[in-house]
C-alpha cells in the first residue's frame, strides 16, 4: 500500500513538528527545574512540590488549554503570594504542608466556578497599570529577598527597605565564593540571553552543580539546594470551619493575579503569532491543572513569563511542547535528583533574578507618564507591593484603580457643541475653534454615562450654564449613556421640568434605544418622543419648531 505525496507531506510536517516540539519541550525542562526548586525556595516549601506541580499541570493543561506556548507551572507571583499566606497561618509543618494543599485546591476550585459562570471578563478589573507596576514592584522584592542567598550571607526577615538595609550593613561579611558564583551565573544567564535558543537555566545549573563537585563548594562554605523528593510528605487538613474560611480568603487573590498574570502570558504571545484563545477556557484549563497540582501536593500554577517565552523562543508548534517539557521535568527528578541536590543556591538565586530582570524595565511605567494616564495608579501598585507585601499591594492596587474610575465617572467633563461650517458635525467648542452655534441653541454633552454617580451633579452644571444662555432650546447629547439607571432617570426628569419652568425646552439627542425604552416606562413619553438620533437632527428639529 502506497502513500500519496499528500499523506507523504502531511506526514513529513508532522513528524518535524513533533522534533520542534520535543526539542522545545526539553530546552523548556532547562529553565522549569531551577525555576521550580527557585519557587518553592520562595514560597518556604519542599522543591519536590514545585517539580510536581510543574509535571502534572503541565499535562493536563496539554489536554485542556489551547495555547501553544503557554507552560503551566509554579511561578514567581504565585509562590510569592503563597509564601506570604503561608507565613500568616498558624500551625507545625504537617499542617502547614496540608494548609498549601488546601489552598492549590481551592485556587483551582475557584477558577472552575469562573469557567462555569463564563467570568473570564473579570481579568479586566485588573487594569494594565495595576499589572505593570505590580510586576515591577514584585520583580523588586523577590530579587531584594534573593540577594542574600546570592551573597552568601543571612538576613532577617523584614519589610524590604530593612532587609536592603541588612545587606548594606553586613557587606563586609559577604561570603567571596558565593558571591563569585551567584554573580558569574547572573552573568552568563544575561550574555546566553542573546541567543535564546540556547537554554541558559540549564547551561548554568549544569555548570554551577559541576563546580559544586569538582571543587567541593559545600566545604567552602557555599549553600547548596539540598536533597529533591518528589514524593508525597505527611500533612494534616484544617479541621475548622473557621480555618477553610480564612483560606478561601488567601486563595482568592492569588487565583486572580494567577489568571490575570497567565492571561496577559497567554494573550501576548498568542497576538504576536496570530493564535485565538478564549479566556474562559483557559479559566477551565488553569482550575483543572491547579486541582491535579494539589491531588500531587504541589504549588499553585499559572503560565509563567520567562517559560512561556522560552518555549516560544525555542520553536514550539503545539502544546506538545508543554507535555515534552513536563515529562522531562519528571526524568530529571527522578533520575537527577543527586545531582540536583549540589546546586549551589547562589546558582538558583541568579536564575531567579535573571529570570525576573525583564520585568525591571521602567519603559512601561514612564510610558504611561508620557499619555498622562493611570501612571500614579501604576506608581502606587509597585509602592505597595514593596511597602505592604505582595497580597495588600495588590488588592490596594485595584481598590486605587477602581477608586479612580469611580472618581473619574462620578466627576465627568461637559461640553459645549458646535457646529463645524455647514457640516452635520458637532464638536467640542473648546477643541475646535472654528466651530459655532446659534443664540437659539445650547448644546451640551456629558463625556461620561449618566449614573447615580454623577448624574445629578453633571446636569446641575449644565442646567446652570443653560438658563444663563438666551438659547431658546437646550440639546443634550446622550451618546455616552447607553442606559439609564434610576437615580440618572429622576435627575433627566427633574433636570427636564427645570428648564420649562425657566421657560426653554429640551431635546435629547443620540438617545440609544434603550434610553427612549426607560423615559417612555418613566412617564417622560414626549421626551422619548422628541428625542433623535443625531445632534443635527436635535437641531434642524429646533429650528423648525418639531
Amino acid at each position: 500500500m502506497t502513500r500519496s505525496a499528500d499523506g507523504g507531506d502531511s506526514a513529513d510536517t508532522m513528524s518535524k513538528t513533533m522534533g520542534k516540539d520535543l526539542i522545545a519541550g526539553l530546552a523548556v525542562a532547562g529553565v522549569m527545574l531551577p525555576e521550580g526548586v527557585a519557587y518553592a525556595g520562595i514560597a518556604g516549601l519542599a522543591p519536590g512540590r514545585a517539580l510536581l506541580a510543574g509535571i502534572a499541570a503541565g499535562l493536563v493543561y496539554a489536554l485542556i488549554g489551547r495555547s501553544r506556548f503557554a507552560v503551566i507551572a509554579p511561578t514567581s507571583s504565585s509562590a510569592a503570594m503563597l509564601g506570604a499566606a503561608l507565613a500568616g497561618l498558624p500551625g507545625g509543618e504537617a499542617l502547614r504542608e496540608g494548609m498549601a494543599t488546601a489552598l492549590v485546591a481551592i485556587v483551582g476550585l475557584i477558577f472552575l466556578i469562573f469557567h462555569l459562570f463564563r467570568l473570564g471578563g473579570l481579568a479586566g478589573f485588573i487594569s494594565r497599570p495595576v499589572l505593570r507596576g505590580f510586576a515591577f514592584g514584585l520583580a523588586i522584592l523577590i530579587i531584594v529577598r534573593q540577594l542574600p542567598k546570592l551573597l552568601g550571607v543571612t538576613v532577617p526577615a523584614a519589610p524590604i527597605w530593612w532587609q536592603i538595609v541588612g545587606l548594606v550593613q553586613q557587606a563586609g561579611a559577604w561570603h567571596v565564593a558565593s558571591t563569585a558564583m551567584g554573580l558569574t551565573a547572573l552573568a552568563t544567564l544575561l550574555l546566553l540571553r542573546r541567543h535564546p535558543r540556547f537554554p541558559a537555566a540549564l547551561i548554568v545549573m549544569c555548570g554551577g552543580t559541576a563546580a559544586s563537585i569538582l571543587l567541593n563548594l559545600p566545604a567552602r562554605g557555599v549553600a547548596v539546594a539540598g536533597p529533591v523528593s518528589i514524593g508525597f510528605s505527611a500533612m494534616t487538613m484544617p479541621d475548622s470551619f473557621a480555618m477553610w474560611s480564612r483560606l478561601v480568603q488567601l486563595a482568592a487573590p492569588i487565583a486572580l493575579i494567577l489568571f490575570a498574570e497567565s492571561w496577559g502570558t497567554m494573550r501576548g504571545l498568542a497576538l504576536r503569532h496570530g493564535d485565538m484563545l478564549a479566556a474562559n477556557r483557559e479559566l477551565g484549563a488553569l482550575g483543572a491543572g491547579n486541582l491535579a497540582a494539589a491531588l500531587v501536593q504541589g504549588m499553585p500554577v499559572g503560565a509563567g513569563f520567562s517559560a512561556g517565552s522560552a518555549n516560544e523562543a525555542a520553536g514550539a508548534a503545539s502544546r506538545l511542547a508543554g507535555a515534552a517539557a513536563s515529562m522531562a521535568l519528571l526524568a530529571l527528578a527522578l533520575f537527577g535528583g543527586r545531582w540536583i541536590a549540589q546546586i549551589p543556591e547562589p546558582v538558583l538565586a541568579a536564575v531567579v533574578i535573571a529570570a525576573l530582570t525583564h520585568a525591571l524595565s521602567p519603559g512601561p511605567l514612564v510610558r504611561y507618564f508620557h499619555l498622562h494616564r493611570d501612571q500614579w495608579i501604576a506608581v502606587a501598585a509597585a509602592v505597595g507591593v514593596l511597602s505592604l507585601g505582595v497580597m495588600g499591594g495588590m488588592l490596594g492596587a485595584v481598590a486605587l484603580s477602581v477608586a479612580a474610575l469611580l472618581y473619574d465617572l462620578s466627576h465627568p467633563t461637559i461640553s459645549e457643541l458646535g457646529r463645524v461650517g455647514d457640516s452635520h458635525d458637532y464638536v467640542d467648542m473648546a477643541r475646535h475653534p472654528d466651530a459655532r452655534t446659534t443664540a437659539e441653541l445650547a448644546l451640551f454633552r456629558p463625556n461620561a454615562p449618566l449614573m447615580f454617580a454623577n448624574a445629578e451633579s453633571a446636569l446641575a452644571v449644565i442646567a446652570h450654564k443653560a438658563i444663563a444662555r438666551p438659547a431658546r432650546t437646550v440639546i443634550l447629547s446622550l451618546e455616552e449613556s447607553n442606559d439609564l439607571d434610576g437615580t440618572a432617570i429622576e435627575a433627566l426628569g427633574e433636570f427636564a421640568q427645570g428648564l420649562a419652568k425657566a421657560g426653554k425646552r429640551l431635546i435629547l439627542a443620540r438617545a440609544h434605544d434603550r434610553v427612549r425604552d426607560v423615559l417612555a416606562v418613566a412617564g417622560m413619553t414626549d421626551l422619548a418622543r422628541n428625542s433623535t438620533f443625531s445632534v443635527a437632527d436635535a437641531a434642524q428639529r429646533a429650528a423648525t419648531g418639531d
